[in-house]
C-alpha cells in the first residue's frame, strides 16, 4: 500500500467536506467577500507551501546533485534561508505600495500574477532547461516579489468589509486562517508526493496551478462581490471633502448649491488623481518588473544577505529606541521597550521553529524511517503535520485562554512567548532523545518525528497568535505600522539565520561516503546545542524578564 498516496486522498476528502460546511455554517454571519478571500489565501498558501515543500530537497539532490552531498546540502539551505527571509521582507514594501498607488485588488492580482509566472517557470527550469541557475533564481525572485504585493493586502483587504468594532471581525479572521492552514496541508500532500514520486516539476508546476485558481476566483469574483472597495490606493478612496475658497461664498446659499459646489471639486479632484494614481501604477509595475532580477542576485549571495539583514534589524531596534525616547509618557516609552526585547526572541524562536523547511526536512529525508505498513513515505509530506496539528488545536487553545482568561490566570504575552520556546526546545529534545537511544543503524522512529511536529506546533499556538496582536496594543497611535514592518523584519532576520543552523548540520567537512550513524549524530549535536541549549536557555532568561516586562506593559495583558 503506498501511505503517501492515501494521506493525500484522505486531506482532500476531509477539506471537500470541511470547506463546504464552513461557507455553509458561516453564510448568514458574513459577507460573501469572506469566502472569496478565503478561497483566493487557500490557493496562494497551497503555491507557497507546495514549492516549499520540494525546494530544500530538489536542491540537495537534484539542482546540486554534482557536489558533494554535504555541500550540495550546504548550498541549498543558504540558499533557502535567504529565499524565506527575503519572502517576509518584502510584504513591507508591497502594503505601502498597495496603500499609496496600487489599492489593495491591483497589489493582489498583480502580486498572484508574479508568483504564478515563478512557479511555472520553476517548473520550466528543469523540463526544459535543467540546471540553468540563472533561470532558478530567476524565478524564485518571482515568487518573492509577488509575496510582498499579494501576502499582506489580501488580508489588509479582508477588513475593509467590516467595522471597526464589528464583533464578527474576530470570527471572519479565524476563517480566513484556516484557509492558510488547508491551503498548506493540501500543498504539501499533494505537491510533495507529486514532486518525489513522479515528478519535482510535475509538483512546482501544480503550485503554479493553484496559484492560478486563487487568482481567477480572485478576479472574476472581484466585480459582484467586492463592489468598489479596494479599485483605488486609500489615499484616493479616502477623499476628504475639500471646500474652495469659491465654496465657501456658496455655505449661506441654498442646500442644493452647497451639494454641487461640492462634487465639482469631488470630480476634478478625481480627474486629477485618476491621471496621477495610473501614471503611478505602471511606473510601479515597471519598476518592479526591473527590480526582479536584481532581487535574484542576492539568493546566490548568503553572506551579503545575512550581513544586511543583521544591519537593518540592528538599525530596526536603534530607531525604536530613539522613538521610545521621544514618547509623551513612561507608559508609552516602556511599552516599546517590551516590543524590542520580544523582538529578539521572536526571532530566536523562528530560527528554530524553521528549520522545518530546511534541514529537518533533509534530516527526515536521511535518517527517519518513513517506512510505515510496508510503504515508504516521501519527506516533504512529513510537513503537513503543523498544519494538520494547527488545524485540530487551534480551537483547543482558543477555549484554552478563553477559561483561563475567566478564572483571572491567562499567561501574559512574554509568558506565552516562554511557553513558546519551551516547547519548541521540548521538540528538539524529544528528536535529540529519538537519536541517543532509540535509532536503529542511523534512523530514528517516526514515532519521534511526529512528536516533535506536534510540540512545535503547540508552540507555535502559544506564541504566534498574540504577536501581532502585542504590536498593535504597545505600539504608539502613529507608528503602529512601521513597528509592525519591524516585527515583520524579526521573521525575516529569523528565516536567514535557520538558513545558517541548518547549514551547520551539512558541513562540508562531513565525509561523502558518511554512515547514517555518522550523519545522525551531525544533526543531533547541532539540535542539542541550538534547539535544546540555545531556545531552552532563551526561555529560562525571558522567564526572568517576564516580570520586568508584565510592569512595563503598564497594564496591558
Amino acid at each position: 500500500m503506498d501511505i503517501g498516496f492515501w494521506i493525500m486522498i484522505v486531506a482532500w476528502a476531509f477539506v471537500l467536506v470541511w470547506i463546504p460546511f464552513i461557507i455553509y455554517s458561516n453564510r448568514k454571519t458574513h459577507p460573501r467577500a469572506l469566502f472569496v478571500l478565503f478561497f483566493a489565501e487557500m490557493w496562494e498558501r497551497f503555491s507557497y507551501y507546495g514549492m516549499r515543500a520540494l525546494l530544500t530537497l530538489y536542491m540537495a539532490k537534484e539542482l546540486f546533485a554534482a557536489l558533494a552531498e554535504g555541500e550540495a546540502k550546504a548550498q541549498a539551505l543558504g540558499i533557502y534561508g535567504s529565499y524565506t527571509s527575503m519572502v517576509y521582507l518584502t510584504p513591507i514594501i508591497g502594503g505601502i505600495l498597495a496603500d499609496k498607488v496600487l489599492g489593495f485588488r491591483k497589489a493582489v492580482i498583480f502580486g498572484g500574477l508574479l508568483m504564478t509566472a515563478g512557479h511555472f517557470a520553476l517548473a520550466l527550469e528543469g523540463m526544459v532547461f535543467p540546471g540553468n541557475m540563472n533561470l532558478f533564481f530567476l524565478s524564485l525572485s518571482f515568487i518573492i516579489v509577488g509575496n510582498g504585493f499579494f501576502k499582506p493586502n489580501i488580508s489588509s483587504f479582508l477588513g475593509n468589509f467590516y467595522g471597526l468594532n464589528d464583533s464578527r471581525k474576530d470570527g471572519a479572521f479565524t476563517i480566513f486562517y484556516m484557509g492558510v492552514n488547508i491551503g498548506s496541508l493540501l500543498a504539501i500532500v499533494t505537491c510533495g508526493y507529486v514532486g518525489e514520486q513522479i515528478s519535482w516539476h510535475y509538483g512546482f508546476g501544480l503550485a503554479g496551478i493553484g496559484m492560478l485558481l486563487g487568482l481567477l476566483v480572485f478576479w472574476l469574483a472581484g466585480p459582484t462581490v467586492f463592489g468598489k472597495k479596494g479599485i483605488n490606493p486609500s489615499s484616493v478612496e479616502n477623499f476628504p471633502e475639500v471646500i474652495e475658497e469659491e465654496d465657501i461664498k456658496l455655505l449661506h446659499g441654498t442646500k442644493a448649491d452647497r451639494m454641487a459646489a461640492l462634487e465639482k471639486d469631488a470630480e476634478n479632484f478625481e480627474l486629477v488623481q485618476d491621471a496621477k494614481t495610473k501614471r503611478n501604477q505602471w511606473l510601479t509595475y515597471v519598476v518592479t518588473l526591473v527590480g526582479i532580477p536584481i532581487v535574484s542576485l542576492f539568493l546566490n549571495l548568503s553572506d551579503a544577505v545575512t550581513l544586511a539583514l543583521i544591519i537593518l534589524s540592528i538599525g530596526i531596534l536603534g530607531v525604536l529606541f530613539a522613538m521610545s525616547l521621544k514618547q509623551d509618557t513612561k507608559e508609552s516609552k516602556e511599552r516599546l521597550w517590551v516590543v524590542m526585547v520580544l523582538f529578539l526572541f521572536h526571532a530566536v524562536f523562528w530560527a528554530l521553529f524553521e528549520q522545518a523547511g530546511g534541514s529537518i526536512t533533509l534530516f527526515t529525508d536521511t535518517n527517519v524511517d518513513r517506512v510505515v505498513l510496508g510503504s515508504e513515505i516521501p519527506a516533504s509530506i512529513f510537513q503537513f503535520f503543523n498544519a494538520f496539528f494547527i488545524m485540530t488545536l487551534a480551537p483547543v487553545f482558543s477555549i484554552m485562554w478563553v477559561k483561563l482568561r475567566a478564572s483571572k490566570k491567562e499567561p501574559t504575552t512574554p509568558m506565552k512567548f516562554v511557553l513558546g520556546l519551551a516547547q519548541l526546545a521540548l521538540g528538539f529534545g524529544v528528536i535529540v532523545v529519538g537519536s541517543k537511544f532509540f535509532a536503529t543503524d542511523g534512523l530514528v522512529p517516526v514515532v519521534f518525528l511526529v512528536f516533535m511536529y506536534l510540540f512545535h506546533s503547540t508552540g507555535e499556538l502559544s506564541l504566534s497568535p498574540v504577536g501581532l496582536s502585542m504590536i498593535t496594543k504597545l505600539s504608539p497611535k502613529k507608528a503602529v505600522g512601521f513597528v509592525m514592518g519591524a516585527w515583520f523584519l524579526s521573521i525575516a532576520l529569523a528565516n536567514k539565520m535557520a538558513g545558517k543552523i541548518g547549514e551547520l548540520t551539512a558541513s562540508e567537512d562531513i565525509s561523502e561516503n558518511a554512515t547514517l550513524s555518522e550523519t545522525l549524530d551531525v544533526y543531533s549535536s547541532t539540535y542539542l546545542t541550538w534547539g535544546i541549549f540555545v531556545v531552552g536557555g532563551a526561555a529560562l532568561l525571558l522567564f526572568v524578564l517576564v516580570p520586568t516586562l508584565r510592569k512595563w506593559m503598564n497594564g496591558i495583558h
